[in-house]
């Protein structure tokens, strides 16, 4: 099954345009694929504005985010790999969605029957 990471974000934020909140991810700079100017980053995370005031050409696919924005007044493009996306969230009021953090070399079909987990781990608190 395909991971719902993409979905889950491209539905945060058009959620978060929508409540006229500025849509910001936070990546993980660490990834090697993960392309962004050279000293924006701290402690190996980068909170990014996906403000359509502030970027153009945003592309949410299934395996990334891409965009074009100006940084110190000089264009950059910036991507990043979806497995380098720890969280979407609204700048406003915080609200959105932290996302697990994924190997990059994990794939869907690497995964073997004793990785998979044995169920669901759901608790029933009354």
């Amino acid at each position: 099954m395909t991971s719902s990471k993409p979905y889950l974000l491209r539905a945060l934020y058009e959620w978060i345009l929508d409540n006229e909140s500025t849509p910001y991810i936070l990546v993980d700079t660490s990834h090697e694929e993960v392309a962004i100017p050279p000293g924006i980053a701290s402690d190996g995370k980068v909170v990014l504005n996906l403000a359509p005031q502030a970027i153009q050409e945003l592309e949410i696919s299934n395996d990334s985010v891409s965009f074009s924005a100006r940084f110190g007044g000089v264009p950059h493009d910036v991507y990043c790999p979806m497995t380098s996306l720890l969280a979407i969230y609204a700048r406003e009021t915080g609200e959105g969605m932290m996302f697990p953090a994924e190997d990059a070399a994990e794939s869907d079909d690497s995964t073997t029957d004793e990785a998979k987990p044995a169920g669901p781990i759901l608790k029933i608190i009354k």
